[in-house]
């Protein structure tokens, strides 16, 4: 007889898998507004915990010699769960570790400023304007590498190698005015669908070219560390293709 706890376990788990990816496509999709994605999430991730401990408890019911069977069933019960309860949970442990900001640049003494993208931020909750001195004592506190980065181009090639890195990150291209060094562009995160907005200066040094970033979230408090790895893997694409 098949055990009731490693049915449960599966199904709940496979529904607590369909809510956790609902949760953030449905924000992407506007079925609804991100905030209740996040409450789904954590309904989602608690879903997954208790399917895992059923299922735990199902395959203790069904071990091999038992009467009753469904181990296999219960193990991917189990595994499933601690997978849908172990992502939102890193992501929440994240989060305590990382400022909560989500407006980082290389230069936080003079960080690149928007032009193009303000009208598309018209009804972002974020400011397009830099908090100061206190975003920026954050930002030296939890991302200490973030830097500009010197090539050894001049400001054409540099701007062109800027302009082409963007691309090939698949950013959307939103304005590119090589006499002010400015390039601006968006990027959209795949599973809850938030627009983060990039705008990026080249500027000439006495040893070739300075490039500078910013990236700022257009909604929500912290970013859990989004804008600083797209920083971190923008400035090592042009580390490696200036090499």
């Amino acid at each position: 007889m098949l055990s009731p706890f490693a049915l449960i376990g599966f199904i709940l788990a496979i529904l607590s898998g369909l809510a956790e990816l609902l949760s953030g496509l449905g924000s992407r999709w506007e079925w609804w507004h991100f905030r209740t994605g996040f409450v789904i999430l954590r309904w989602a991730a608690y879903g997954g915990l208790a399917a895992a401990m059923i299922s735990a408890a199902g395959a203790v019911l069904t071990l091999p010699g038992r009467r009753r069977r469904g181990f296999i069933l219960s193990v991917c019960g189990l595994l499933i769960g601690m997978v849908i309860f172990g992502l939102p949970f890193s992501w929440w442990q994240t989060a305590k570790k990382v400022p909560p900001i989500h407006d980082l640049t290389t230069d936080t003494e003079n960080p690149p400023a928007f032009v193009s993208i303000l009208p598309l931020r018209k009804e972002a909750s974020n400011p397009a304007l830099y908090g100061g001195p206190e975003v920026a004592a954050q930002q030296h506190r939890g991302y200490p590498d973030l830097a500009p980065v010197t090539l050894p181009l001049p400001f054409s090639q540099a701007f062109e190698l800027a302009s082409t890195t963007v691309r090939k990150m698949g950013w959307k291209m939103v304005d590119q005015n090589q006499a002010e060094g400015r390039i601006e562009a968006t990027d959209t995160t795949f599973w809850f669908g938030f627009k983060d907005d990039i705008v990026i200066r080249v500027s000439p040094v006495p040893a070739g070219s300075r490039i500078d970033i910013r990236s700022v979230s257009r909604v929500g408090k912290s970013d859990v560390g989004t804008n600083a790895r797209r920083i971190r893997k923008f400035l090592k694409a042009l580390r490696e293709k200036d090499g």
